[in-house]
């Protein structure tokens, strides 16, 4: 069978549901999975289906073509269908920190992961070795003040010959230019802990162990111009109490980072997020 996955939005309409469903059952699809939202506050509506075809008979070309002359044009609709057969292929851009890549590439052999990672790009070559354990091609690129457009334009060179789909910023300590940002919209993944803003800079889990802080979280987001403050994919807690001491908080940290951005990984990859204005429909 092909199994395909189409998400929708648009201005929320009496009879979306129905006329979507019929279409399909009409071109020989089974709707094995459909959830749907409806942003009362825009009236915009949000649907994620799967649907399975023979592939005998099916043709991606031929299907999409008549959805766009069909539901798109009636509904007005921005539509995007993804065929389960062809897994996205994923960068990973990392800096020195080693816990989230580890965690990625472990994840990646064990095959939970339904992704490709052509390559990884790095500011630092400290990581090298581990993308050697892992038989991944890395690549080195230095950036500086004085050529971090040579170098971004270096990346995106490479990010161009391997194809890549989207790009996750594990712990990659640098600041995406708009371009990038352009070329990759909502295709940036990024982590980082969850006290911004109230403790910012190089130390913040010294700053939140010095102010008693109760909860550590991290936040999965996709990348914008507004530096952290990007459409939410996903997040997580836990608890610390007077006992934990600053290493623990840092140790926490890390865990609930590779937790949170894994989880962002698989909703990206499976297509369960839609994006409208800077927020996120996640369909679980």
């Amino acid at each position: 069978m092909k199994r395909i996955t189409i998400l929708i939005n648009c201005k929320d309409k009496q009879g979306i549901i129905a006329s979507v469903t019929t279409f399909i059952q009409q071109q020989g699809g089974n709707i094995v999975y459909i959830d749907q939202h409806v942003d009362r506050e825009d009236a915009m509506f949000f649907m994620r289906l799967e649907c399975e075809f023979s592939k005998s008979t099916f043709v991606t070309e031929n299907f999409e073509s008549l959805f766009s002359d069909k539901m798109g044009a009636e509904f007005n609709m921005n539509w995007y269908l993804f065929d389960s057969d062809v897994k996205p292929k994923m960068a990973l851009f990392v800096s020195k920190y080693e816990h989230c890549l580890y965690d990625i590439l472990s994840r990646y052999s064990a095959n939970e992961l339904d992704v490709e990672i052509p390559l990884i790009i790095s500011n630092h070559p400290d990581l090298e070795h581990i993308a050697q354990n892992f038989n991944i091609p890395y690549y080195y690129i230095k950036v500086t003040k004085e050529n971090k457009q040579t170098a971004e334009d270096l990346q995106m060179k490479l990010l161009a010959e391997y194809k890549i789909d989207f790009i996750v910023l594990a712990r990659y300590m640098q600041i995406i230019s708009s371009k990038l940002i352009e070329e990759y919209q909502n295709k940036i993944i990024n982590i980082h802990h969850s006290f911004l803003p109230a403790f910012p800079g190089a130390k913040p889990y010294h700053s939140a162990f010095q102010r008693g802080v109760k909860i550590i979280g991290a936040t999965s987001h996709y990348v914008t111009e507004d530096l952290d403050e990007g459409p939410i994919i996903e997040q997580d807690i836990t608890r610390v109490t007077h006992t934990n001491t600053i290493k623990d908080f840092i140790l926490k940290g890390k865990d609930l980072e590779k937790i949170v951005l894994s989880r962002a990984i698989k909703l990206h990859t499976k297509h369960k997020v839609m994006v409208y204005k800077n927020k996120t429909v996640v369909f679980i």
